[in-house]
């Protein structure tokens, strides 16, 4: 049976913080090692920035963050009701003409073992990552 872990997290920068600690709690109770932990950490920080970024307004709303913990995967969902976008037109960043900005989803797919990604125009986005064991 799976642990399950569920957080409403206030749309503010400084909260990114209490994530990343949360999820390597966490992933060090399931015995990542420390390498996979930074990954982990990295991608659940560039989604929380993604829901901060385009899923809230004004700081007026919080977004959800889910851990599912099981013996082979940890597997962190961050879902916000921001504005959404077209994921069949995305398009992956050409890293030989890098700019700022742009390179959330190619981290976090870089990072993590899975990348699940569902967005609905005006409805929010969801990013499901998984890290198996």
């Amino acid at each position: 049976m799976a642990d399950l872990l569920k957080f409403s997290i206030p749309g503010k920068p400084e909260y990114v913080g209490v994530v990343r600690l949360a999820v390597s709690s966490v992933a060090n109770r399931a015995g990542f090692d420390i390498e996979a932990i930074e990954d982990i950490k990295v991608a659940v920080a560039e989604a929380c920035n993604n829901a901060i970024l385009h899923g809230i307004h004004d700081n007026c709303c919080n977004y959800e963050v889910v851990f599912t913990l099981d013996e082979k995967k940890l597997t962190i969902e961050i879902d916000d009701n921001g504005r959404g976008y077209d994921t069949v037109n995305y398009q992956e960043p050409d890293l030989s003409n890098p700019k700022e900005g742009g390179l959330g989803i190619f981290i976090i797919k870089a990072l993590m073992d899975e990348v699940q990604i569902n967005s609905n125009t005006g409805k929010g986005t969801t990013i499901t990552m998984t890290k198996y064991i």
